[in-house]
């Protein structure tokens, strides 16, 4: 009997697989080692292979769409209602054989090498700026238990701890100042990083005309476009805009029943990274229209009515919505566009 679906349950050192003929009778289950994996898929003939979006799923989608195979990724979450028992490695592949044939399931576009190497570097910057961040207030805190009081801003510690620690009127012990002295070149050398980072980010931007292109919406910049370029990759997946913002967790929750709309706060889901940098962006564009608010533009009449925390989530669904438009269509950002 062939095999026409299998699911694969994606581990660290051995797979489950389940697989099933035409009729959806089960005619396959196996472990199969990581070093087997490939020469096992290598001699089946072409078949749908559904896979969880997970650690390592990018990497065998490709290895196993080379070798002839339709590969799908799909949403964890997604699969959990198709798991009958209680929760194993067998029952996992055998819901994810399921879920991965269902016509209305969702399914998550297989990135490149080349998307996964910007997004790591994405990743590695995140996690900089928050060591830096977490850094400085460490210095901050370390400080106050001495009664000195930093200004707020990251960039004051670098202007005044190193004058702070050397000024001989303060009752501060010679060890200390060496701690915090210590804590000082820590935060250098993560901030050098994060700049190092953010230069390797800039420069593949500027080789890719996809994110140069989203680089001339306001509110985004050369960070959040190659992010978003990485991330979306061929954006005609998705079917219109809104589903792209929805994506990205701008969009309202909705709880709504026997007729009644309830619309309630954004649904934060998604991408929480590329969330946030669209949201600080809106919030640039809001700061800089406050200072010459134009209320015959859309913006300027949404600050108007609406709390700038709602005008920033608005701004950047638009964005995201702009964003969709441009990469599916293959169009140039103008600013003077009008719907007809």
């Amino acid at each position: 009997m062939q095999i026409r679906t299998i699911g694969i349950d994606l581990a660290k050192s051995v797979f489950q697989i389940h697989g099933v003929d035409e009729r959806g009778q089960t005619v396959l289950k196996k472990q199969i080692k990581r070093a087997q994996l490939a020469e096992f898929f290598v001699n089946l003939p072409a078949c749908l292979i559904g896979m969880e979006a997970c650690g390592s799923a990018h990497h065998w989608g490709r290895k196993l769409q080379a070798m002839g195979h339709d590969v799908r990724l799909m949403a964890p979450q997604f699969v959990k209602p198709y798991v009958k028992t209680n929760k194993n490695d067998a029952a996992d592949a055998e819901a994810i054989c399921e879920a991965v044939a269902r016509p209305n399931m969702r399914f998550v576009p297989i990135k490149t090498v080349e998307q996964q190497s910007v997004l790591s570097m994405h990743r590695v910057r995140q996690s900089f700026v928050a060591a830096r961040t977490a850094q400085a207030n460490q210095i901050r805190g370390l400080l106050s238990e001495f009664g000195i009081v930093v200004p707020q801003g990251i960039s004051k510690i670098a202007q005044c701890v190193p004058d702070l620690i050397e000024d001989a009127t303060l009752d501060l012990p010679g060890q200390f100042r060496t701690l915090i002295d210590g804590l000082l070149e820590h935060l250098k050398e993560l901030d050098r990083q994060v700049t190092e980072l953010e230069g390797k980010i800039k420069a593949w931007h500027r080789q890719c005309a996809l994110s140069s292109k989203l680089e001339k919406i306001p509110g985004i910049g050369p960070v959040t476009a190659s992010a978003l370029v990485a991330s979306i990759g061929d954006a005609r997946n998705f079917k219109d805009g809104r589903q792209v913002a929805a994506w990205l967790g701008l969009v309202p929750r909705q709880h709504s029943t026997g007729g009644k709309q309830a619309l309630l706060g954004m649904s934060k889901r998604g991408d929480s990274y590329l969330r946030t940098l669209l949201i600080h962006g809106a919030r640039s564009v809001i700061a800089r229209a406050r200072l010459c608010l134009d209320t015959d533009t859309w913006l300027g009449k949404l600050i108007e009515r609406r709390n700038p925390n709602i005008a920033a989530v608005a701004l950047a669904n638009k964005n995201a919505r702009i964003v969709w438009a441009l990469l599916a269509n293959d169009r140039e950002f103008r600013p003077d566009y009008a719907v007809a």
